[in-house]
């Protein structure tokens, strides 16, 4: 055996955990089983339309799912397990609604059978996975790297000279800038290229483990480039517009108690509106419920869970994010996005303009009304936790992406519920 063999080298691993193998024998179970309870043996000879529809259905269903939750996964503290109801549930909803205003036929027993065995396939698929989804990294122990530390996913072992010792590793980090690494270091790292074992350097995996991206400088995004995509872009844009225009009538009921429960709490305005520094930089009036008592100054930031100008209705409405659902209208001017950074005030954009010389450069994408700083930090006390905050800022906009949006908006919907995270 080499030194230089990857320790995943085993055939009945990679194809477990293969994207082929997951979907080509899952989509079996999911679509044959239900469809063999309820037509019977022989049921792909004759597809008539109602059979040919709901086959297809939870094909793409099964189809998308998998993509989802492998694309969540490749996010820090995606916990996929916690997703795997809520991408299921919403997938099937979607493709149940499709054959409904479509007014397809489709056979419903079959379709509920296809949503009960996708969860179960899931959930199988990745408590099985666990057993060799944790990374065996070596770790060349120079530089920036030896700062690393492992996680649950990622078991990291320091390498004492440029050899595996009979080890076998997913892969291998390294500070491929520091100044320690020697030829002999280097020439080591290029025999494991050489053997297809993947040479990340400490940057790449830093980033993946804390979710925060360094911000001593600009960091290009994944196609090499400082600017997000202009597609991805527009067409978040588009569902921005129409996913406001639908829940502002939905949740004005919502919005109309917190309004009285304000008025009644203490005096002062419903709607609190402040200036704040918004898409390319152009300032913008955002709106919020008031959740602070009017007569009452602070030192003008976040002063924690105990801040005594919070008021009593204003603590539940933080909780479960209730304040913030006036900016559905921001949204609806194009304004704000529902996920995004977080929009800061003028005179705290100007404040860290001075710290962080590129700090404008959040501005590339529209603020949003939950973040990715937000779900994974909470909101921490504004100039404390400032240099953390704009790393998660500056992860979002280098990997901005439907799936990393679909992350947030699970994690965001989990703080509602529980009113954990939030303040």
């Amino acid at each position: 055996m080499s030194l230089y063999e990857r320790r995943h080298s085993r055939w009945y691993e990679r194809i477990l955990l293969g994207l082929p193998f997951q979907i080509l024998v899952g989509l079996t179970i999911v679509v044959g089983f239900p469809s063999l309870e309820r037509w019977g043996w022989g049921f792909w000879r004759y597809l008539p339309d109602y059979r040919g529809n709901t086959i297809l259905a939870i094909a793409i269903a099964f189809i998308v799912i998998s993509l989802t939750l492998r694309r969540l996964n490749r996010f820090p503290g995606s916990q996929v397990s916690a997703y795997i109801v809520p991408t299921v549930t919403t997938v099937f909803l979607v493709v149940v609604a499709i054959l409904f205003f479509t007014r397809e036929e489709y056979t419903r027993q079959v379709l509920f059978g296809g949503y009960f065995l996708s969860l179960t396939w899931f959930y199988i698929a990745y408590f099985l996975g666990r057993r060799y989804r944790r990374l065996k990294l070596a770790l060349v122990p120079l530089g920036e790297a030896k700062k690393l530390k492992e996680t649950s996913r990622i078991e990291m072992r320091e390498l004492s000279s440029p050899d595996f010792c009979g080890v076998r590793y997913d892969g291998i980090v390294a500070d491929l800038y520091a100044d320690e690494l020697s030829a002999e270091w280097e020439k080591f790292l290029a025999k494991c290229t050489l053997a297809h074992i993947p040479v990340f350097h400490v940057k790449q995996i830093r980033e993946s483990v804390t979710g925060r991206v360094r911000i001593e400088h600009l960091s290009e995004n994944e196609f090499g480039s400082l600017l997000p995509s202009s597609l991805y872009r527009g067409f978040k844009r588009v569902v921005d517009f129409f996913g406001a225009l639908v829940l502002v009538p939905v949740l004005a009921p919502v919005m109309l108690a917190t309004a009285i429960a304000i008025k009644r709490d203490s005096p002062g305005p419903v709607l609190f509106v402040q200036e704040r520094m918004g898409y390319r930089g152009v300032p913008f009036k955002v709106y919020k419920f008031r959740s602070m008592y009017c007569d009452r100054k602070g030192n003008g930031y976040t002063e924690g869970e105990d801040d005594p100008r919070i008021t009593r209705v204003g603590r539940v409405i933080r909780k479960y994010r209730l304040d913030e659902l006036p900016q559905l209208f921001n949204v609806l001017k194009g304004e704000m996005s529902f996920i995004g950074p977080r929009p800061e005030s003028l005179e705290l954009s100007a404040w860290y303009e001075k710290d962080v010389p590129f700090f404008s450069y959040r501005h590339v994408v529209r603020p949003g009304i939950s973040g990715w700083a937000q779900v994974e930090q909470g909101y921490a006390a504004e100039v404390d936790g400032m240099t953390t905050k704009l790393q998660y800022d500056f992860y979002y906009i280098k990997h901005f992406s439907l799936w990393l949006d679909v992350l947030i908006i699970f994690k965001t919907l989990k703080t509602i519920i529980t009113g954990f995270g939030a303040r």
